[in-house]
């Protein structure tokens, strides 16, 4: 491809007060407006002050800003550009918006995570956001991430476990077999803050979300998590709330022990890195092998909190040649990978499913990516509003994908933004009608007006 003019021949001037340039907000934002985002706003948020009237308003702006890739304050002036106010009303300036999220407080983030969850719920009642599988388990994952700062302003901000400054954001998703990740709840901690810091309340909140999203309340759950969250507590709030648990398991004495208890014979092959298959015993041959042994994980407590379960152990030779220093060994060396699990699944089936706990990173990346590049404010809690927010919009984004569909359901947020969200626009009004007219031979136009018939269809009539 090549510029079809000579630089004489172009020019540009911006003054055309009916483009806009995300016309995907359009259905987005009604498809938000259906799920009562404003409305749970205005209930549940009471921010003092002038800074907190209209907070639905001001809410709805801010998920709209983080929709079309706002990734601060000040972006959030892409609202306000060409022919915006055609077809939104209320669009705030980012001052106004930068002072309504300073005026929070701890307790005003709690009230907007409850504005989070109940926004989930509805919207997985508007759109295919959860396709749960017949007798499947769905997975609540749990992890966090440090999301980098600079300078010394940050309230909060501090060198944690990766050793870069920055703020800590704890995240539960739901996943199922085949669909792609949401975000359940969060948590926004201070950098240096301990990996399960608040996890226990965060997964006891996450599994009542569970339970009240459409067709889930009979679901079977596994919560996944790596060894940070291998204790008590966490544990035992998971196993509370009806799921089943598959956490890696930190190799002390005790699980070595165990470990050393495997019988020799008990090591499957599984499919692994450089696996072969071979056709004549259909089995895998790989160097990895897994194997399970009974286990009854904090024997240290008392016998009340004893859980039973099992150790599922994956292998695979030691490679490291600092270990090895260079000689051979007179017999094999093994690294050991151990998960505890109450789940019903096959051993070689329990360690494919642990290990896909993998994908809750790209969770991290994906709102790394968008709204969480950075935290905007000096205050603590504007940046804690700004991570639930950053969650509102990313749930969003995926609910008006998956009722696109055109494969997209399974996509990050920035292909579904560039592809359903950030299309220019003119708008032409007739008759008291605005008509919106993209760009011809738009390859998604498909998904784009399946979202947009759907997100302005009648409400369906209420059964009598």
């Amino acid at each position: 491809m090549q510029v079809s003019h000579t630089t004489r021949a172009v020019a540009h001037v911006f003054d055309d007060s009916n483009l806009v340039s995300s016309a995907g907000l359009v259905p987005a934002m009604k498809l938000a407006e259906k799920a009562g985002l404003r409305r749970l706003a205005d209930k549940w948020l009471s921010v003092p002050t002038d800074k907190g009237a209209n907070a639905g308003l001001k809410i709805a702006s801010l998920v709209a800003g983080m929709v079309a890739d706002a990734e601060a304050i000040d972006d959030m002036a892409v609202l306000r550009h060409g022919g915006m106010r055609k077809l939104f009303a209320h669009l705030y300036a980012p001052s106004t918006l930068g002072s309504f999220l300073r005026a929070f407080t701890f307790g005003h983030v709690r009230q907007l995570d409850a504005v989070a969850s109940r926004f989930l719920i509805n919207l997985a009642a508007l759109s295919p956001l959860i396709s749960p599988e017949p007798d499947d388990y769905v997975f609540l994952d749990v992890d966090d991430t440090i999301i980098e700062v600079h300078g010394n302003q940050k309230q909060g901000a501090s060198f944690g476990y990766s050793g870069v400054r920055g703020l800590n954001a704890l995240l539960a998703t739901l996943k199922t077999v085949t669909g792609a990740p949401i975000i359940l709840a969060q948590r926004l901690r201070r950098g240096a803050c301990s990996s399960p810091h608040g996890a226990t309340r965060l997964i006891s909140d996450a599994l009542a979300t569970i339970r009240r999203l459409p067709e889930m309340s009979a679901a079977r759950i596994l919560f996944r998590a790596d060894s940070a969250f291998y204790n008590f507590a966490a544990i035992r709030a998971a196993l509370a709330g009806g799921a089943d648990v598959s956490v890696t398991a930190r190799l002390d004495s005790a699980v070595r022990k165990r470990i050393a208890a495997i019988p020799a014979t008990g090591w499957t092959p599984i499919k692994y890195t450089h696996a072969i298959y071979d056709e004549d015993t259909r089995t895998w041959l790989s160097n990895a092998e897994v194997a399970e042994i009974p286990y009854t994980a904090f024997t240290s407590r008392k016998k009340s909190d004893h859980i039973s379960g099992r150790l599922i152990v994956r292998r695979i030779p030691e490679l490291n040649k600092h270990k090895l220093a260079g000689q051979t060994t007179l017999f094999d060396l093994y690294r050991f990978h151990a998960f505890f699990t109450t789940s019903t699944l096959g051993t070689v089936a329990a360690d494919k499913t642990h290990r896909a706990h993998a994908a809750i990173e790209l969770v991290n990346a994906d709102l790394k990516g968008s709204a969480l590049a950075h935290m905007p404010s000096g205050v603590f809690a504007a940046n804690a509003a700004w991570l639930v927010l950053a969650v509102i919009a990313f749930n969003l984004t995926r609910a008006a994908a998956a009722t696109a569909g055109t494969g997209l359901a399974r996509a990050t947020t920035a292909t579904i933004r560039r592809k359903l969200i950030n299309i220019p626009a003119r708008i032409a009004s007739s008759a008291q009608r605005i008509t919106l007219h993209l760009p011809e031979n738009w390859t998604w136009a498909t998904g784009w007006t399946h979202l947009f018939d759907h997100a302005f269809a009648p409400p369906s009539p209420t059964p009598t």
